[in-house]
C-alpha cells in the first residue's frame, strides 16, 4: 500500500479554526490600528480602550489570521509573561501600562498581582519575593510591562 506523504503533511499543518476558551488571563479585544510588515515578522498595533498594545508575530500568522487595519482582534498575554515595576523606567519593552494594584492573590512561591490599567485589568504572576521587594499592596501604583514578542493575537 502506498501512502501519500505529502497529503499527510499538508493536512497535518492545515490551519484550523476553533472556538475555545483559553487559560491565558489577559485577553484584550480591540481594533487593529496598524500593521508594520517585515520580511519574517510584523508588528501589529491594537487599540484597546484608547491605548495601544503592540505585538510582534510572524507574517505567516498575520496573513492566516487576516490581520489588517480596521479589523477586530484580541491580544492574548499569559500572566507569566507580564513583568511588574514601580517608579519611573526607561525600557525597550513596547507595552508599559501604569495603574493601581487591585488585588494580590498569595501563593506559596508566586503571587498573582492584578493591576487596573487603561487597557483593563492586567494579571501578572510574579514571585512572592518580588511582591515584597517592590512593596506592592492593594491600591499601590505599579506598571505592567509586556514585551511585544509576548503578545499573541486571535481573531
Amino acid at each position: 500500500m502506498k501512502i501519500n506523504v505529502f497529503y499527510l503533511f499538508k493536512s497535518k499543518y492545515k490551519p484550523r479554526r476553533y472556538r475555545m476558551k483559553l487559560s491565558a488571563r489577559n485577553q484584550f479585544e480591540g481594533k487593529v490600528i496598524g500593521v508594520n510588515e517585515g520580511a519574517v515578522n510584523g508588528i501589529v498595533s491594537l487599540d484597546v480602550n484608547g491605548t495601544k498594545i503592540s505585538g510582534t508575530i510572524s507574517m505567516a500568522a498575520i496573513k492566516e489570521l487576516g490581520i489588517i487595519e480596521g479589523v477586530t482582534a484580541t491580544a492574548i498575554i499569559k500572566a507569566t509573561d507580564v513583568m511588574v515595576a514601580v517608579g519611573e523606567l526607561k525600557l525597550s519593552a513596547r507595552n508599559q501600562f501604569a495603574g493601581k494594584v487591585t488585588s494580590i492573590a498569595e501563593g506559596a512561591v508566586n503571587d498573582i498581582v492584578v493591576i487596573d490599567t487603561p487597557v483593563g485589568a492586567v494579571s501578572a504572576t510574579i514571585s512572592k519575593a518580588a511582591v515584597e521587594e517592590l512593596g506592592l499592596a492593594k491600591d499601590s501604583e505599579a506598571i505592567a510591562i509586556i514585551k511585544a514578542t509576548s503578545v499573541m493575537f486571535a481573531r
